[in-house]
């Protein structure tokens, strides 16, 4: 009886955790889109694009200048981890950044995908066609 008199009290502090931890999450997940849609746009694709699953890894490739049959590489456990570091060099590398900027979206992807697409990086082209 008293763990569920106990249960019954602290419902009501979980649930407001658990909405804050929603908001915080919702957000975060809003401005990883609004940066990734402005990625898309000013590499001169569509920005929806970066909606879809699977497609915006497509354009993504395109953008970055590496071949489509990459995204065969990204479904494979071990290689995907490797491919996306080498993806994420290629992006930063395509709007001009550098080493830091590559670890930045490899380890704060919802910082510094927003910082390409807000800030004043100008897309140059692929850089992995460039090699």
């Amino acid at each position: 009886m008293l763990n569920s008199l106990m249960l019954a009290q602290s419902s009501g502090g979980d649930e407001a955790v658990g909405t804050i931890g929603l908001l915080i999450y919702l957000a975060i997940l809003i401005v990883i889109i609004a940066g990734g849609w402005k990625v898309f746009a000013k590499a001169g694709q569509p920005g929806w694009a970066c909606l879809i699953p699977i497609f915006n890894m497509y354009i993504l490739l395109k953008v970055v200048g590496r071949p489509w049959w990459w995204l065969i590489l990204m479904i494979i456990p071990f290689v995907n981890f490797i491919v996306s570091i080498i993806v994420s060099n290629d992006l930063s590398k395509s709007f001009g950044r550098g080493l830091g900027t590559t670890l930045g979206l490899i380890f704060l992807p919802f910082i510094f995908v927003p910082i390409l697409g807000f800030g004043s990086a100008e897309y140059q082209g692929p850089a992995a066609a460039a090699n």
